[in-house]
This record gives structure tokens, sequence and C-alpha cells, in this order.
């Protein structure tokens, strides 16, 4: 475990109550009195609602459908475990023995639950305006580029990363049809891993559509590794 002092340096913010640092911190495995659990559903809303604010105003052509599908690239596990590594979050979160001799510390589920409660720890007691300017710079910094087509190419390479990793395969797309007239077509796709047939799903582009059925492999496939 190392000084957290160094951690908040990184973050930008020196917590006055210490306490409320070490409950964002500390994972129901340490049994402690307290967990991170409550401030990490606090921090989830506040965190919702930055990035929401944020694309809305720094996307103004943008409608509410591209709006809500880079929101939720962004506003999920994933997304929130590329902040908490950046920050270098699991070297100081509280763990049992057992859950760090599990990998605990670089674990998706625990990296993006303790960076929600640390961000609704610093809600609780420096208001909305710190946490924005803070978690704006951390997604400016992780995603330098910003965009509907940068977000949704996420996906694809993130699926390949997690089935390389786990299976030493790469993913296949294949078309398996084409809906509606020529100048309104749709293209249903199907992602293939190790043979079996993971996800489809239907996008205004090939290229959409596989991003899609990435995005929905990629939620079944980390339920499935955790």
């Amino acid at each position: 475990m190392n000084d957290l002092q160094a951690l908040q340096e990184r973050l930008g913010y020196t917590f006055q109550n210490q306490k409320l640092l070490i409950e964002a911190l500390t994972h129901k495995s340490f049994k402690q009195p307290y967990n991170n659990e409550r401030l990490e559903f606090l921090g989830d809303a506040v965190l919702d609602l930055i990035v929401g604010e944020y694309l809305y105003t720094k996307f103004r052509g943008y409608d509410e459908g591209k709006l809500s599908k880079m929101r939720a690239s962004l506003v999920n596990e994933e997304g929130f475990t590329a902040l908490a590594i950046h920050l270098g979050l699991g070297e100081y979160i509280y763990l049992s023995n057992a859950e760090e001799n599990n990998s605990g510390r670089t674990k998706s589920s625990l990296l993006s639950n303790a960076f929600e409660a640390l961000m609704g720890a610093m809600y609780l007691e420096t208001g909305l305006g710190k946490v924005e300017e803070i978690t704006i710079s951390l997604l400016e910094h992780v995603h330098p580029d910003i965009s509907l087509d940068s977000l949704f190419k996420d996906y694809k390479t993130s699926l390949q990363e997690l089935t390389q990793a786990h299976y030493g395969t790469t993913p296949e797309y294949q078309l398996i049809a084409e809906h509606g007239p020529d100048h309104k077509k749709e293209f249903e796709v199907a992602v293939i891993i190790d043979g079996k047939r993971y996800a489809s799903a239907c996008g205004k582009s090939k290229k959409h559509a596989q991003q899609e059925a990435a995005q929905i492999a990629l939620d079944l496939l980390s339920k499935e590794l955790k």
C-alpha cells in the first residue's frame, strides 16, 4: 500500500477528511465497518451527469441518440477502469489478502468501482465543480480525440485485446443481412469468437454494425471472465 499523498498529488486534490478518502478506497473484502459501495453509488450518478453535460456542450450538433452512445462508451466499467489505471489507483485500494492474490489490484470491476467511489467522496467534500474539473481533465488525457468514431473504434480494439489475451484468437465479423432500400440501408453483422457466434447488431454502415456487435460481445465476455 502506497502513501495516499502521492495519489492525491496525481489527482490534483487533497482531501480535508482523510477518513472519507480511505472509505472510498476500501473494498468490501477488507472487512471493515465501512466500504466504498455507497460512495460508488453516488459517484456513478455524479459522473453520469458530468460526462452528459460535457458531451452536450462539446457536441452541439449531435442528437440524443449519438450523445447517448458516446456517454455509454465513457460511463461504464471499461471507461472508468482506464481513468483509474491512469491514476495508478490499483496501488492504493484496501483489499483482503485473498482478493489481492486474485489479481484484485488489476481487476476492472474493482478499479472502476474505486474510481466512482473516489469521485463520490470528492463530491461530498467539495461539490460538483472540482469533480467536474478533474474528471474532464482525466477524460481528455486518456481520450485525446473524443469523437463518435474514436469511441466506437475502442469497442473493436478492446474486444480484440480481450480475445487475444484469453483465447489466443481474433474476432471475425460476418455480414448476415442487409435491410431497407439503397438510400436507407441497414447492415446486420455478427461477431464470431473462436467459432462461436457471440452477438449480432444492425447499423447504418458495416463499420457501425461491427462496433455495435463488438460492444455487445465485449459486455458478455467481460461478465463471463469475471
